[in-house]
């Protein structure tokens, strides 16, 4: 059961209510709210505040915000001379927005047999919604006609608030991610949010920064400069792996 002591929201609100980000527990780390709904109003304003969605059959939608907070400046991302090798050949084909249903559907598969899932249903539909809307966004990587590896997740202005990734094949997800921060930074983004620390994406340059100065990132870089929309098919043409220092 999640704990009583956050703020319960009220899902028939016309406007999500969130509590203030320093109000999230310390244990669970970033606990923040409970309740409320996936619609597209709500999942903006939660990621506008540094919020994100995060629970279980079990549970009512979870709200979290944990500090410190993982993310990736897409400028300092670190590509290691095997993987330089992997993009250069190159092995997968890389794609965006060509099918992101089945990118957050392969995401959502447990990662072990008798495994569990958090990318429910009801998740899946919410951020389908979201690609419809042009909010979401996939990076795909395929391999002989096949979805093999990739990632999705929101855009808000210059910030980049990664879901989650997935592969069937070495390295499909970090030539995905690779293949992202360099798409990001040509375009001008600012950070790229991964939510949660791992070792995998601590290798490839993401970094934990204060809560605060994650928040105070958003209210600078998380503001809409474009009508949201399908990132165009051609993008990735532009990306080139010739002047890539690697590590």
């Amino acid at each position: 059961m999640v704990s009583r002591t956050v703020p319960w929201l009220d899902d028939l609100a016309d406007f999500p209510d969130f509590p203030d980000a320093a109000s999230a527990l310390e244990e669970p780390n970033g606990l923040v709210a409970a309740g409320g709904a996936l619609s597209p109003e709500w999942l903006l304003a939660a990621y506008q505040r540094g919020f994100f969605p995060w629970f279980n059959e079990s549970n009512p939608i979870l709200w979290w915000n944990p500090n410190p907070r993982l993310v990736l400046f897409p400028h300092e991302i670190r590509i290691h001379r095997s993987l330089l090798r992997v993009l250069r050949q190159p092995r997968f084909e890389v794609r965006v927005d060509t099918d992101f249903p089945a990118v957050i559907a392969a995401c959502a598969m447990p990662r072990e047999p008798g495994g569990r899932t958090w990318i429910l249903p009801t998740i899946q539909a919410a951020y389908c919604r979201m690609f419809e809307l042009g909010y979401a966004h996939s990076i795909e990587c395929w391999l002989k006609g096949r979805l093999v590896g990739g990632l999705y997740g929101i855009v808000l202005g210059r910030v980049f608030f990664g879901e989650s990734m997935f592969s069937l094949e070495t390295d499909a997800s970090k030539v995905a991610l690779a293949y992202l921060a360099r798409l990001l930074a040509a375009k001008g983004f600012a950070m790229i949010d991964c939510q949660m620390s791992t070792a995998h994406l601590r290798s490839m340059g993401a970094r934990e920064i204060p809560r605060d100065e994650f928040c105070a990132g958003l209210e600078r870089w998380a503001v809409p400069v474009e009508p949201p929309s399908h990132w165009p098919a051609d993008l990735v043409a532009s990306i080139g792996w010739n002047e890539i220092a690697v590590v």
